[in-house]
Formats: structure tokens, C-alpha cells, sequence
């Protein structure tokens, strides 16, 4: 059997996926942080290119035009997706790539590349929890942060399509039980 180049985390916005991802990057130097196209605003922090390739609509649009995009979604009246070319640079680099994305993306990943795809979806322990993290943040204004947990509710009722799904209730627990998964499906299948 083939290790998994791909590993996709999933979760609400807020539910820890980002935090997880750099966490592996950080640790595991033959893993990649497959970095994402989007046409919101760049919140504070962030930076083009490590974080997301920040583009215009225009751009994003030419993209999906051009076919130039693994997955891509409309959230919120911004556009995310995964270019192609994320996974060329992964595939000459000779590095497994982290996905952080949304479920949508998620599941459309794992059916392009259904061998090479461990699929990890990270819950918030409640709504509750998961409203006050977004609002810890202070990145989205009131509006956004009821549109995120709405799409949350919608977003957890696909956790069983995934082949893991981890409560991120507490954040050196989640990280222990997602390095452990990985070391199961990745690391000792080298």
C-alpha cells in the first residue's frame, strides 16, 4: 500500500484546522502547507504567499476558466481553491501536502485523489465554544461571525465522510491525536 501525499484538514472556520496545519509544518520538515487562492481581504498576520495567494475576483475567475484549480468554492462572497499548480510543487519537492480547507473542498480532493487522501475533520466541542473562538479572533464583524456559525452547523453534519474525526476541545490533545494518526498512516508506511 502507498503512503498518502495529501492530508486534509477540515473544520468550521474557527475550529482549529490552520493552528493544527502550521503546528505539522513546523515539526515535519518533508510535509508542504499546500497554500490556497482567495479573494477575501487579508486579515492581520497574514501574509501573501505563505497564508493564501490573496487575488482579485478577476483572477480567481480567469482560474476556474482556465482550469487551473483543484477544488474551489464561493464562501461568504469570497472565493477559496487549490491551485494545480500547489500540487506540482508538492510532487517535485518530493513533500506531503497539508490542505487546510473547507469540507467542500475536502471531499472534492479526496474523489480526485481518492488513494492519495487522509481525510481529518476537527469539531469544536460546541457551537458555544466555537462562537467564542471566532469572536476571540476579532477578524470578522458581527454579520460574519453568524454566517460562520451557521455554515458550522451545516458543515459538521459531514463529519462522517471523513476517515477521522477529532473534538478539538483541547489544543495539545487534538495536536497529540492528529500526530498520532499521521504517524499510523504516514510516517510508518515510508
Amino acid at each position: 500500500m502507498n503512503k498518502k501525499r495529501f492530508i486534509i484538514l477540515s473544520s468550521p472556520s474557527g475550529g482549529g484546522k490552520t493552528t493544527i496545519a502550521r503546528y505539522l509544518i513546523s515539526k515535519y520538515k518533508e510535509f508542504s502547507f499546500s497554500i490556497s487562492a482567495t479573494t477575501r481581504k487579508m486579515r492581520p498576520n497574514e501574509i501573501d504567499g505563505q497564508d493564501y495567494h490573496f487575488i482579485t475576483k478577476e483572477l480567481f475567475v480567469q482560474m476556474i476558466d482556465n482550469n487551473e484549480l483543484v477544488e474551489y468554492e464561493q464562501i461568504f462572497g469570497n472565493y477559496y481553491g487549490t491551485p494545480k499548480s500547489e500540487l506540482n510543487r508538492a510532487k517535485l519537492q518530493n513533500k506531503i501536502l497539508i490542505f487546510d480547507v473547507d469540507v467542500k473542498g475536502a471531499l472534492s480532493i479526496q474523489k480526485h485523489f481518492p488513494d492519495d487522501s487522509l481525510l481529518i475533520f476537527l469539531s469544536p466541542p460546541s457551537i458555544q465554544i466555537l462562537e467564542q473562538r471566532l469572536r476571540n479572533r476579532q477578524t470578522e464583524s458581527e454579520q460574519e461571525i453568524i454566517e460562520r456559525l451557521n455554515r458550522a452547523i451545516t458543515e459538521m453534519k459531514f463529519a462522517d465522510q471523513f476517515k477521522y474525526h477529532i473534538i478539538n476541545n483541547i489544543l495539545d490533545d487534538t495536536i497529540s491525536n492528529v500526530e498520532k494518526i499521521i504517524i499510523s498512516e504516514i510516517i510508518n508506511k515510508k
